[in-house]
């Protein structure tokens, strides 16, 4: 029988806390929050992935909150801290496109090492408070003047507008990485984001005057219809406004105008709302996809219309593709597996029709781009403000098309 030996520490021997204790608890709580949502995280939890006792957590952080701040910040703060050499150069020293390129790749490499907890900042970072949340907007705004700089010198002719559609929808495609596991070697990822990223940058964004007014599409609920699509509205619109977990019974009531007693009608309780309003969304919006592509053939054809309809959609009823990426969470897990199979499944539609316009993908490769073009109608959405579009958002709509499609069709020659 082998006789396994082991070293025992001398009686009394003190443990040394890990030179890097805080850059573990720092990563744990990021992963914990980018996964469950800020609500859902307790420190005891965060401790016992770390593996020590949450009064050692304490001695740390004085709070949750400080610990979520600290994890949101901090990879803001990569993304700043990547780029800095953009400032190291003398103005119009360095070559603007070599420049660009060395962005692109560090903004890749950080996402990549960050890609299971980057949903943190990404979708959590609603969470927090005033003076926070506008340090995380001036570490992003300096993220992309540093990527508009060797933009100006690239394209002179860029409005100020397209450039920060263009700076956003870079960080956008990269950034929609973290929002799934679609499985392909880091390298293999970052010639793909590349690719996409030159694309983006590349875009030929619509004037104004060039855009025809469009409707604004489908809304997914009719809340003229009755007091059941009435409460859907109203909950989407509060949990995208409020967060689920802050929006209160008696909130969504007040909404509507009936009494909280007569919510339970319609449904048992808060969480029954969020997965009905998101299954109904889910289907409603393939089902209308679908009757887009009814008798039509031609693949890059089918992809166009169904990127038109999908922007128009989102722009009708901008809360609920955010609510898919930060509420899921709060879901049952049944709901959100179903919830899941419903996107793939669309997913994988959009993918068929890509590989058939672009023989060279793979499957896989081409879903990772159909990924980036949807995260860009939330990122860019957000941008041009598209909660409160003016004269039926006619002309961002058009933009974000056309951000769409160079994500999925690739650079113009």
């Amino acid at each position: 029988m082998a006789v396994t030996t082991a070293r025992l520490e001398p009686v009394g021997a003190v443990r040394r806390r890990p030179k890097d204790r805080k850059a573990q608890i720092a990563r744990a709580s990021a992963e914990s929050f980018s996964l469950l949502g800020y609500h859902a995280v307790s420190m005891e939890a965060i401790a016992a992935k770390v593996g020590i006792s949450a009064p050692a957590l304490y001695r740390h952080y004085a709070s949750k909150y400080d610990l979520f701040r600290g994890a949101v910040l901090a990879l803001g703060r990569q993304l700043v801290d990547c780029t800095d050499f953009a400032d190291a150069e003398p103005a119009g020293a360095a070559d603007p496109v070599a420049a660009l390129d060395r962005l692109v790749e560090a903004l890749i490499d950080v996402t990549l090492a960050n890609r299971e907890s980057g949903g943190l900042y990404r979708w959590q970072a609603r969470y927090l408070h005033g003076e926070d949340q506008a340090t995380l907007m001036d570490q992003l705004r300096v993220v992309n003047r540093r990527i508009q700089r060797p933009l100006i010198a690239i394209r002179p002719t860029l409005t100020s507008s397209h450039r920060w559609m263009l700076s956003s929808g870079l960080l956008s495609v990269i950034g929609s990485i973290v929002d799934h596991r679609v499985a392909l070697p880091d390298g293999e990822i970052r010639v793909l984001l590349t690719e996409v990223a030159s694309a983006v940058l590349a875009a030929e964004l619509p004037e104004p005057e060039d855009v025809q007014g469009r409707p604004t599409s489908w809304q997914i609920f009719e809340s003229d219809t009755g007091v059941y699509e009435a409460l859907l509205q109203a909950s989407m619109v509060l949990f995208n406004a409020k967060g689920y977990p802050e929006t209160s019974m008696a909130e969504i009531a007040s909404a509507v105008g009936i009494p909280v007693s007569g919510i339970y009608r319609y449904f048992p309780g808060k969480c029954d709302i969020l997965s009905t309003g998101l299954r109904r969304a889910a289907d409603r919006i393939s089902g209308r996809l679908s009757a887009i592509l009814t008798g039509l053939t031609e693949p890059r054809q089918m992809l166009n219309l169904l990127i038109e309809a999908y922007v128009a959609t989102s722009f009708a009823n901008p809360e609920l593709a955010a609510i898919y990426y930060t509420e899921r969470v709060n879901l049952t897990r049944v709901d959100e597996q179903l919830l899941r199979s419903v996107q793939r499944t669309t997913i994988d539609s959009w993918m068929r029709l890509l590989t058939s316009v672009r023989s060279e993908l793979t499957s896989t490769q081409a879903r990772i781009m159909v990924h980036a073009a949807m995260a860009l109608v939330v990122d860019v959405g957000r941008l041009v403000h598209y909660e409160h579009p003016a004269d039926h958002s006619a002309y961002p709509q058009a933009c974000v098309r056309k951000l769409m499609e160079a994500t999925v069709f690739g650079r113009a020659e």
